[in-house]
């Protein structure tokens, strides 16, 4: 097959498009023709070796966590899913080796749901990361109908979908975000806010009675933010500050989790959600998309065209 491939650690310039084994398929996985493959900041952290604490990586490694693709082959145990089915993942392992930017992956079947009806091949790639984060960190922190929720980073490709799945449940949604981009945020239903100095008194002009919940998709000290403006100050969730967890709040690092995965899947096709899609690259290019991830400016999902 073709894919990407790092030999070492590196920035984007380390990756290259050639011919890699096919991967093997174990008794619980299935064989996935890609379709498409969502590109995730943590793919170029992994890239750069930032993970190397916590996960072994094999060289050469495909790069890759999220896939929308077609059922090829079943492992010998694996009955979820007929060939020629259409599924969506976030193939995370507990390594770094065979990734989803390639033109075939061997996916666990726990990482696995059908594919939303209602969204392109590149919206599907877009989903599986950005909108497990978003729906496992609405509900560690227990979001329901009626509360207000504060969402930073809002245009972001997981802030957008944080704003649809909070406004789903009933929430009322406030999201920070440059104001080149609150055109869009309005568009999804959120009311927005300007990021920066004087945060927490622009929140208060908007909900003066105070947020339920916040959510930090950014880092950069909003957790303290947020606190601030917070009900109850325990109710924020963070997935860039290694600190949240000292200050009260609640750190994620996001699972894979087919009931979620298939519950966002509901979510798309009852028309609750939809995956801004910010840039499609082809896969030899993947080394630009990373690029345009790193920039942190992209509004909505890069995703690579694999097939």
């Amino acid at each position: 097959m073709k894919a990407i491939i790092a030999n070492s650690y590196g920035g984007p310039e380390v990756l290259e498009y050639t011919d890699h084994p096919d991967p093997k398929v174990g008794p619980d996985s299935f064989l996935i023709r890609v379709k498409a493959a969502g590109v995730n900041p943590v793919d170029w952290k992994i890239l750069a070796g930032y993970l190397d604490p916590m996960m072994d990586a094999h060289f050469p490694f495909v790069p890759g966590w999220d896939v929308a693709g077609v059922v090829e082959a079943a492992g010998a145990d694996a009955t979820e899913y007929g060939i020629g089915d259409e599924v969506i993942g976030y193939v995370r392992k507990d390594e770094v080796r065979h990734g989803t930017f390639a033109e075939l992956v061997a996916a666990p079947v726990r990482t696995l749901a059908r594919k939303p009806v209602s969204l392109s091949w590149q919206q599907a790639a877009g989903l599986p990361l950005a909108g497990l984060t978003a729906y496992q960190a609405l509900n560690r922190i227990g979001v329901t109908a009626g509360e207000t929720v504060l969402v930073h980073a809002a245009a972001g490709g997981v802030g957008s979908l944080a704003v649809q799945i909070a406004l789903a449940r009933g929430a009322r949604v406030i999201g920070t975000a440059g104001e080149h981009n609150h055109a869009f945020l309005r568009s999804l239903g959120a009311e927005p806010v300007t990021y920066g100095e004087g945060l927490a008194g622009r929140v208060r002009e908007v909900a003066p009675e105070g947020i339920d919940a916040a959510l930090d998709f950014v880092g950069g000290g909003v957790v303290d933010v947020s606190q601030e403006v917070l009900k109850d100050r325990s109710r924020v969730a963070s997935i860039a500050d290694g600190e949240v967890t000292a200050k009260g709040g609640h750190m994620v690092w996001v699972r894979p989790d087919s009931a979620d995965l298939t519950a966002l899947g509901a979510l798309a096709d009852a028309g609750k959600l939809t995956v801004p899609v910010a840039a499609s690259v082809p896969l030899p290019e993947a080394a630009e998309a990373l690029r345009q991830s790193m920039t942190g400016r992209t509004r909505g999902k890069i995703v690579l065209e694999v097939a």
